[in-house]
């Protein structure tokens, strides 16, 4: 496997494929925590802003601050964001620049297994909060193939392509996310699944949507033509159309929260 790291840069082509599916699991994840109005939160690997809009929208903080190393993302989440509540800032999150105990709720989503440490990350994120406050992230199940890429992971290794993957794959797994925030000394530890499904018009318009994605069109470029057609086509056998022609793809996330000791 190469030693490049995933990155992106293009907000646009992201919201529209990753950010869509991000808010589907989003809403979920947010009714699980059932945050209280008029919190201050740190959106931690913000990146083009889609959770950080979501948060905004459906419980109402006094203020987000996301963080993000991505210039790219960074610029597009401060472009979409009109409702004054939020700030972007370039930042890593293994060392957020933010002093202890300034916020009510940190939140990570969809990031843990791109951290080169998750510990720390974790332990970034109980920092920064304050006591009582919540520690919560949701992560697609890399390790179990529930990402929503994970049809094409499996059908690029059967043309014997090279893809890229997160570095901290592991961490997605329900028991490590428990495993993370118990060793991060947080309370109240709570895990949970969350299964979303998305409808595209047709198959050419999931396809057109999940190839634009930073991690699917690299490898899809390397493929000869003919092997790049071969592949479409045993994906669209695994997605039957409906009768309007509509196909539905599913997703499963993995999900933790927990509290800094009082």
């Amino acid at each position: 496997m190469s030693d490049a790291k995933i990155r992106f840069s293009d907000g646009s082509a992201y919201d529209r494929m990753m950010g869509h599916w991000s808010r589907l699991v989003g809403e979920q994840f947010l009714d699980w925590l059932a945050l209280k109005p008029g919190l201050t939160c740190i959106d931690v690997g913000c990146g083009n802003g889609a959770f950080t809009e979501l948060l905004v929208e459906r419980c109402g903080p006094r203020r987000v601050d996301g963080v993000d190393p991505s210039a790219g993302q960074v610029a597009f989440a401060r472009g979409r964001h009109k409702a004054g509540v939020a700030e972007f800032h370039e930042g890593d999150a293994m060392a957020l620049p933010f002093s202890a105990q300034s916020f009510d709720a940190a939140l990570m989503a969809l990031v843990i297994f791109y951290l080169d440490k998750p510990e720390k990350g974790v332990a970034e994120m109980a920092r920064v909060t304050r006591s009582d406050g919540v520690v919560a992230t949701y992560a697609w199940d890399f390790a179990g193939g529930g990402s929503p890429t994970a049809m094409f992971q499996a059908e690029f290794r059967a043309f014997g392509i090279d893809i890229l993957r997160p570095p901290s794959t592991e961490a997605s797994r329900l028991d490590s996310l428990r495993a993370l925030w118990q060793s991060a000394g947080l309370d109240a530890v709570e895990t949970r699944v969350i299964t979303v499904e998305r409808t595209f018009v047709d198959f050419e318009d999931y396809w057109a949507i999940t190839t634009a994605g930073e991690t699917v069109a690299p490898p899809l470029a390397q493929m000869p033509r003919a092997d790049a057609d071969r592949l479409k086509e045993r994906l669209r056998a695994k997605f039957p159309p409906d009768q309007g022609g509509r196909v539905t793809a599913s997703a499963r996330a993995n999900a933790v929260k927990g509290r800094v000791r009082k």
